[in-house]
């Protein structure tokens, strides 16, 4: 099980339920200096956000908190109200610790289907390419294709360029839907030896990601698993699904629109141009968006004609990190703030796709000039328009868009809008590769020994990945800022995805004139020193955080803990790597969770998910966890205990680490490869 040297730090909160919440009627609850400034603009003007709506919830029902509420059935709502007798169970006999497994793995389930059914799009997407069916995209990186065919097992021998993208399609859309019994292609290619063992001994590797989900759901029916451990472990089986789903994501938009390399960009809400048609871009799906921003140079004299300076692209949420990746497009904000881009009363149109989008926002834009577009026939709100994405079609679809914002743009005209002078710099467009490039400066035959040799000196304590959504259960980007200061001035290495990368660009984390600043003294002299190495493609230097994409990106995460275990020779339970979801919100934050605990990683959550209601269920997240798989999940919403419990997990994996290479060295004998 997980053990501290500091023996008072513990996998549980260090605050109390009912103070969790700090300050919960008050709609100030953000720490990002532009939303501050658009809630005080806007507090008497009657409308409502979900900063209001926060508010008017509290305080929210405990019994759910907890996760011992059960509606599952239509017998219930069943509420588990005590220890013994007849309020100890629902009216179908299930006991809280069957009730809390199967609520928290069904959200597990809800997140694989969310982050996979976006890559399957995907997919399509580029099938439809390799058979000629769409000119609007096209294999953008061949060399991405041709990684990707052999880590699947795909011979590209004596195949052109189409036909091995089709193949590789029909091969991932096979992980979706396979019949045999065979693991996901996506999954069992880019783990460890050590990984696939442990998952074949345990009989969790999905061998499709739809088997998957629909065994969870079916196993937590009213009737069918009432054993917590068993409803648990079939929900990390979901995680892996949903860690399959992202890589075919991740590893098709690379091919189709690119892999990204560091780009120069800004963020926050100061980067909306009043004198310029605004088109914000949000969701996750990045297909339509990108190909908005392709075409959008060609439709600049257009939008001059209309009296505009030009056409302003800008994003939020993960479809915003798609385009910053490979665009360099400046992101608006992140999810909690959504609301606060349109009371800009500049944003000419929003297009959404799926994910994260907030269906109020359709209301918020009633009282501004703001168009409403969504795209995807499973994601529509009344009210707005409605262009469906067709990769055929593509081109066509950005432009009549484009058109839509320019006309909204000319209604706007001498119309009051309050725009916070509020943005910073920001430095982004980090994939795996593009850090391997840095890092092979240092080291050219192993790039990512360039780190591990930072790591076994001490110098740098290990790698944190931070992940995540916004939940106004903390204050609106307090605890993914709090926790990344405290482990960056710890010589931590930080990589990050999502509305928490979001917030970091937003508080100039990503700005390099920052890093001596915020960056412990052994980290700054190591980012200054690839810096130096890599000065000839680096123009503006590196940030103290590397930006690695969207949350379906957190494929990169993974792959690059799975590339350091096979630098070490050892692992993934053994690296010195943790990861963190700050401010946990969605079902997608529990499936990647369940993911990464299951890849032997301690991964922090900072909202508490509903578990606290079976202490069996808690126990088994995060010790019986450890015992089997290495990772576990240290719940903690305090952001300063957070900071100490991770870098307490990472430091006793290096110290376990040096100790195990030392004894080897000693005894010249292979290096122990137990936990």
């Amino acid at each position: 099980m997980p053990r501290f040297r500091d023996t008072e730090l513990s996998l549980s909160p260090s605050v109390p339920r009912k103070e969790r919440v700090k300050d919960p009627k008050n709609i100030m609850r953000s720490v990002d200096p532009a939303a501050l400034e658009m809630l005080a603009h806007y507090k008497d003007s009657g409308i409502i956000t979900g900063y209001d709506r926060y508010v008017a919830q509290q305080p929210q029902c405990a019994f759910g908190y907890e996760g011992v509420c059960c509606k599952i059935c239509i017998q219930g709502p069943c509420r588990v109200k005590g220890m013994e007798g007849a309020k100890s169970k629902g009216v179908c006999g299930a006991h809280d610790y069957t009730i809390v497994a199967r609520n928290i793995s069904r959200l597990a389930a809800g997140g694989a289907s969310a982050h996979s059914d976006h890559g399957r799009e995907i997919v399509y997407t580029l099938l439809a390419a390799a058979r000629g069916e769409t000119g609007d995209f096209k294999v953008k990186d061949e060399e991405k294709l041709r990684r990707v065919a052999a880590n699947v097992g795909i011979s590209a021998e004596g195949k052109d360029v189409n036909a091995l993208a089709e193949e590789v399609a029909l091969a991932a859309l096979n992980d979706f839907g396979n019949i045999t019994s065979e693991p996901c292609r996506w999954l069992t290619s880019y783990l460890t030896d050590g990984r696939k063992k442990k998952f074949e001994d345990c009989n969790i590797a999905p061998t499709s990601i739809d088997r998957a989900v629909v065994n969870l759901l079916h196993s937590t029916h009213m009737g069918v698993d009432a054993d917590p451990v068993n409803i648990i472990f079939t929900g990390l089986r979901a995680g892996l699904a949903d860690y399959t789903g992202m890589h075919i994501s991740t590893d098709i938009s690379d091919i189709v629109l690119g892999t990204p390399e560091p780009c120069v960009s800004e963020a926050n809400l100061g980067v909306l141009k009043p004198k310029k048609v605004n088109i914000i871009l949000h969701g996750h799906n990045p297909m339509l968006s990108q190909t908005l921003v392709d075409i959008g140079p060609e439709m600049e004299d257009e939008a001059k004609a209309a009296g505009a300076e030009g056409i302003q692209f800008s994003g939020i949420c993960c479809t915003g990190n798609e385009v910053l990746m490979r665009s360099g497009v400046p992101i608006a904000t992140n999810f909690s703030s959504q609301e606060l881009a349109i009371m800009t009363g500049v944003a000419d149109l929003m297009i959404v796709d799926v994910q994260c989008i907030m269906p109020s926002i359709r209301a918020v834009a009633e009282c501004f000039n703001t168009k409403i577009v969504t795209t995807m026939s499973n994601s529509k709100i009344p009210g707005s328009e409605h262009i469906a994405f067709d990769e055929k079609h593509a081109v066509e679809s950005a432009r009549t868009v484009i058109r839509m914002a320019i006309d909204s743009f000319k209604q706007r005209q001498g119309k009051e809008y309050f725009v916070p002078d509020v943005k910073s710099k920001v430095i982004a467009g980090f994939s795996v590769e593009s850090i391997m490039n840095l890092f092979s400066k240092i080291n050219a035959d192993v790039p990512m020994q360039a780190l591990i040799d930072e790591i076994e000196a001490g110098r740098i304590k290990g790698v944190a990945f931070f992940c995540g959504c916004n939940n106004l259960e903390s204050v609106h980007d307090q605890n993914h800022l709090e926790i990344v200061k405290g482990l960056l001035k710890e010589n931590v290495f930080v990589i990050t995805t999502g509305c928490s990368a979001q917030a970091m660009a937003k508080a100039g984390i990503m700005d390099p004139a920052h890093v001596d600043e915020l960056c412990g003294e052994n980290l700054a002299a190591f980012l200054h020193k690839l810096e130096e190495l890599n000065k000839d493609t680096l123009t503006d230097g590196l940030p103290s955080a590397f930006h690695v994409g969207s949350c379906v990106d957190c494929s990169r995460a993974h792959d690059f803990l799975t590339l350091m275990a096979k630098t070490m020779g050892v692992d993934t339970p053994k690296v010195p790597y943790v990861a963190t979801a700050p401010e946990a919100m969605s079902e997608k934050a529990i499936s990647i969770g369940c993911g990464f605990v299951a890849d032997g990683v301690p991964t922090h959550v900072g909202t508490m998910p509903p578990i606290e209601g079976s202490a069996c269920v808690y126990d088994i997240a995060c010790r019986i966890a450890s015992d089997v798989y290495g990772g576990y999940f240290i719940f903690e919403t305090d952001y300063a205990k957070a900071t100490e419990k991770l870098l307490a997990a990472l430091e006793y994996r290096t110290w376990k680490m040096g100790v195990h290479k030392a004894v080897a060295e000693k005894f010249d004998a292979p290096l122990t490869q137990n936990y």
